[in-house]
């Protein structure tokens, strides 16, 4: 007998150590999302735990737990023959299961290293396995590990995760009365929930006290104490997540792309990410995406995209990939959409300055011609034979672009796309119009226009920052360089040129009171006159660089847009409303680069007038006067009938002397207004005799 004995101890001994998988005793944990202040974002977790060490939970709800659970935890050696014979008496006696008579060790066993199954071979192997757990491990550490895999109901697995739901305290501040309550949810946490069934729960509690008492844990007078008490329940309030559900499956994304940790293991890796998420900013553009108000009214299903970064590191802001956006769904945020005249700046106006051929007032042909078959026409079917490069990105004209890609050559635009790892493909002047194969993404355009703000460099745009293990220690942090796409000099022009478009340009609808700049674009429907397959805003003001998109996702003979890029540009402006943003007056010349003035506007002057004059030595002087345009940059050239070249030119003045004429044989004089920016000169004006 004691042979048998022995070796059915020795089978139990090396059946246990061979069952034992020690990686499943390592706990699946919440991982979470916050800010960079550190406020939660959400949880992301297959089960809702966040493990703690037992000397951060307190002695008394520790008792709480064995008292009820397992009371000779400290004496036993993973099976209790007391409790289990108890047990087995009450069952009988009550003709049903009304008592188990598992330990804590055997506990743990069953959830972590076997089924559900009822079955004498299934409680065999949990004895055989809680044994040897006993052997490999010290009370301390089992109890630990039980606090910490045990179902508290709704979602929540251990001790800490529950003290956060519950009560929206750590652990080590529960009272007495609170870890009673938590160990009473053990036997049925459904069953004894005190949010569903409160009074079964109270009961329960009370039971515990009770037992605690008959520990010697508590005396009479203070279980007389706390079964007194409420519940005293300060539940935590499920957040409204679905303004972050974009941003979270971002995070999602960059995890795997840039860190390479799989969906699955970001669930349960208790890691902690800290983004770069504005919450309110985020809150606001999603509640101005749920008004119809703020969208073109023809129907309900007009989907968006809206993507903001922070223009000096690169993080995202804010993004929403959809208005009704569902986790793990479609993000618009990153899908590529035809980019309309929002493409101009990137692909002509910017590589054709990096050629130090042209600044913001050479003159580009604006007449209506044909590019070998290809016939642009301006939104406005306005035409003219030359216009500003100020202008035509102000007023989003579509001749002088096209015209201006021809020049420089579509592959030196194209160039710098690529430097921006942005992959286009055309092999048409279509392209200067957005006329793409497959088009470009939000984040695309947002991160090249970053580049106009930031003296021509771009950076990787990004969500997560910093990347902490369970422990708190960083394990990844973001380091993106900088590369340098633009010229200082261009991206300061550009910056200037697509301010005017937002002052009084194309983007100049809407109310935004700090400094932005930006461009409007929209994409017209092939063989249709009205109407937009994309509307776009992309913008930045000196600390920000966003951009919106609207449309559908499919566009059809009834499914387009009516009222073009005002939707986005206003919307864009709304969200920036009243942020630290638009506490920015005036964007910063870097230093080393050429200003860019007002354009200066000339008219004709009215008229100019001679007068013969003598003068001491019997000299004679003619003296042309006229009345000067306000703006004081306009030179005026003076000319003597029948010469080519000027005589004089004069700055901002309304007079000038022709000394020494010839009384007998007055000559005829002109006065011609120039505009030293474009080079050009207005009417002349004939010197009326008086």
């Amino acid at each position: 007998m004691f042979v048998t004995a022995c070796m059915g101890y020795f089978v139990i001994i090396l059946f246990g150590n061979y069952a034992i998988d020690e990686r499943k005793l390592v706990l699946q944990s919440t991982s979470r999302i916050v800010d960079e202040e550190g406020n939660e974002i959400t949880k992301m977790y297959t089960q809702n735990r966040e493990p703690i060490l037992l000397e951060d939970v307190p002695v008394h709800v520790q008792q709480a737990f064995l008292a009820i659970e397992d009371e000779r935890f400290y004496k036993h050696h993973g099976m209790d023959g007391t409790a289990l014979i108890r047990a087995l008496y009450q069952n009988i006696r009550a003709g049903e299961k009304v008592e188990g008579g598992s330990t804590i060790t055997q506990q743990v066993v069953k959830n972590v290293f076997l089924t559900n199954e009822k079955t004498w071979s299934r409680k065999i192997k949990e004895l055989a396995i809680a044994m040897n757990l006993e052997r490999r491990y010290t009370k301390k550490q089992i109890l630990e590990l039980y606090l910490n895999q045990v179902y508290f109901g709704h979602g929540i697995y251990g001790i800490k995760a529950a003290s956060l739901f519950y009560f929206q305290k750590q652990p080590d501040e529960l009272d007495v009365a609170e870890g009673a309550l938590l160990a009473g949810l053990m036997k049925a946490p459904g069953t004894y929930s005190p949010i569903l069934h409160p009074q079964e729960s109270k009961e329960r509690r009370n039971l515990v006290l009770t037992q605690m008492h008959k520990t010697g844990s508590l005396s009479a007078e203070e279980v007389i104490h706390y079964q007194g008490r409420t519940l005293s329940l300060r539940l935590a309030n499920k957040k409204d997540e679905q303004p972050f559900l974009s941003y979270i499956d971002m995070v999602f994304q960059e995890a795997a792309d840039v860190y390479h940790l799989s969906y699955e293991e970001v669930l349960r890796g208790g890691y902690t990410f800290v983004v770069g998420l504005d919450k309110e900013l985020q809150q606001k553009a999603y509640d101005l995406f749920q008004d119809q108000r703020n969208f073109p009214k023809q129907s309900s299903d007009i989907e968006g995209a809206f993507v903001l970064m922070d223009s000096k590191t690169g993080a995202i802001q804010a993004a929403l990939g959809g208005r009704k956006y569902v986790p793990r769904g479609w993000n618009r945020v990153y899908q590529k959409r035809q980019p309309g005249s929002t493409i101009k700046p990137i692909l002509v106006y910017g590589p054709a300055m990096d050629t130090k051929k042209y600044k913001p007032y050479s003159l580009l042909t604006n007449e209506k011609q044909d590019f070998n078959g290809y016939m642009p026409r301006n939104y406005n079917d306005r035409y003219s034979k030359e216009i500003t490069m100020y202008d035509a990105v102000k007023d989003s004209a579509n001749v002088p672009a096209v015209w201006l890609l021809n020049e420089i050559g579509l592959a030196t635009g194209k160039k710098y796309l690529e430097l921006a790892d942005v992959a286009i493909e055309t092999d048409g002047l279509s392209a200067a119009l957005g006329g793409l194969k497959e088009g470009v993404s939000p984040i695309d355009l947002v991160k090249m226009y970053r580049a106009f703000g930031a003296k021509g460099r771009i950076v990787q745009p990004h969500v997560i920052r910093k990347i902490l293990n369970q422990k708190g220690e960083a394990i990844a942090e973001a380091h993106y360089e900088e590369k340098k796409l633009f010229s200082e000099q261009t991206a300061w022009y550009m910056t200037r040129m697509l301010e005017a478009a937002v002052k009084e340009g194309t983007a100049k609808v809407g109310r935004y009171d700090g400094a932005l700049a930006g461009k409007t674009g929209t994409t017209s429907i092939s063989g249709q006159e009205e109407g937009a397959r994309d509307a776009w805003f992309v913008g930045f003001t000196p600390s920000v660089v966003g951009a919106v998109w609207m449309g559908y996702d499919r566009t059809d003979a009834s499914h387009y847009i009516k009222g073009g890029s005002s939707y986005p540009t206003t919307l864009f402006k709304k969200i920036l409303m009243n942020t630290e943003a638009e506490a920015f007056a005036s964007f910063e010349k870097p230093d080393g680069v050429k200003q860019v003035g007002e354009p200066i506007r000339m008219t004709s002057l009215k008229e100019a007038q001679m007068r013969v004059t003598f003068t001491p030595l019997g000299l004679f002087t003619a003296k042309i006067t006229w009345n000067p345009l306000s703006d004081k940059r306009v030179q005026y050239r003076i000319y003597k009938e029948g010469s080519s070249q000027p005589i004089a030119t004069v700055t901002g003045k309304g007079f000038y002397d022709v000394k020494r004429i010839n009384i007998f044989s007055v000559s005829t004089f002109y006065v011609v207004p120039y505009n030293p920016q474009t080079k050009q000169e207005g009417e002349k004006t004939k010197a009326k005799k008086r």
